[in-house]
């Protein structure tokens, strides 16, 4: 096992590929990974995670696998991509983990500079997104927006890092020990400290398809990951409650004091009406809030494992 002051060859490799309708370019992708790795360390191990693709992602995995250091793990259905990243790091056994996607937009030449980094004392080495330019709007201001919150979370998550890491085992350890069914890995990631250092990078274009995670998904995730890891919108829904407690007695003092002075009329019915469905709509959204909090006790308590595997095959090393 590696330790933080030799990182010295030889040790060993483990590099987790989380796949999802991967087949047009799994194969070319493999065969450019091995080249670059081979740069590094003839001690690796690559553990293909396929996370219930729909296409031949397993018959092209599978005719990978005479090639030597290659292990296919495939799941009973879609567990989505944060068990599939737990799943590669629960089997890896390497002095070190590389975690990176299939479609090659996180650059294989920057694996050599996080090896630098890592034999440099760094326990992770995370990629930092410099360049959102080809991103929809949509998706820029929600990143925005979510890591505008979650900078107030118990931990400091890195704004644009995503899951293109390598992580000592000392890391890996840590996220294994780790208990939670609603797994938001950027959070865990930054939950577990250790010394890490980002790297920048810009995302090569996706060699073939396209992204599988749309605004349902990205936005599922995020609210995954304010409940999993902040309480601020508890704390915004309580603050929007007194704001509006006290508006209302203000406007109750007006209502008084109208009455004394000018009398009771019939006059604001429509007011009324309004007032009644905007704090329907606000009781609403503030039980909803709740309920997203009460939903990931709910999963938590059942106990259910990340994923379930239905093969896991293996080839020896060539």
């Amino acid at each position: 096992m590696a330790n933080n002051n030799d990182h010295s060859p030889p040790y060993k490799l483990s590099i987790v590929i989380p796949c999802f309708n991967e087949a047009r370019h799994l194969a070319q992708f493999i065969e450019q990974l091995k080249i670059r790795i081979q740069e590094l360390t003839l001690n690796y191990e690559i553990l293909i995670v396929n996370d219930g693709s729909r296409d031949n992602t397993r018959e092209i995995a599978l005719s990978l696998i005479n090639n030597g250091y290659i292990r296919y793990i495939e799941f009973s259905r879609n567990f989505g991509k944060e068990s599939a990243l737990m799943a590669g790091i629960n089997l890896a056994d390497g002095d070190a983990v590389l975690l990176i996607d299939a479609d090659f937009q996180h650059p294989l030449n920057k694996i050599i500079e996080m090896e630098i980094l890592w034999k440099n004392g760094y326990d992770m080495v995370y990629g930092v997104i410099i360049n959102r330019v080809k991103e929809s709007w949509w998706k820029k201001l929600g990143t925005r927006i979510f890591y505008s919150l979650m900078n107030s979370a118990e931990v400091v998550i890195p704004a644009n890092a995503g899951d293109f890491r390598w992580l000592d085992r000392r890391v890996v350890d840590a996220l294994k020990r780790l208990p939670e069914r609603n797994r938001f890995m950027k959070g865990l990631y930054a939950w577990v400290g250790f010394k890490s250092i980002a790297l920048p990078f810009e995302p090569n274009e996706r060699r073939s398809g396209s992204s599988n995670f749309g605004i349902s998904r990205l936005s599922r995730l995020a609210l995954t990951g304010l409940a999993s890891f902040s309480s601020i919108p508890l704390q915004l829904w309580i603050a929007t409650g007194i704001l509006i407690s006290g508006l209302a007695v203000i406007y109750g003092f007006y209502v008084v004091i109208d009455t004394f002075i000018y009398g009771n009329s019939v006059s604001g019915w429509p007011t009324l009406t309004v007032a009644i469905m905007f704090f329907s709509g606000i009781q609403l959204l503030s039980i909803g809030i709740v309920g997203e909090y009460i939903g990931q006790i709910f999963n938590e308590v059942k106990q259910r494992p990340l994923y379930l595997i239905a093969d896991d095959i293996s080839s020896e090393k060539k």
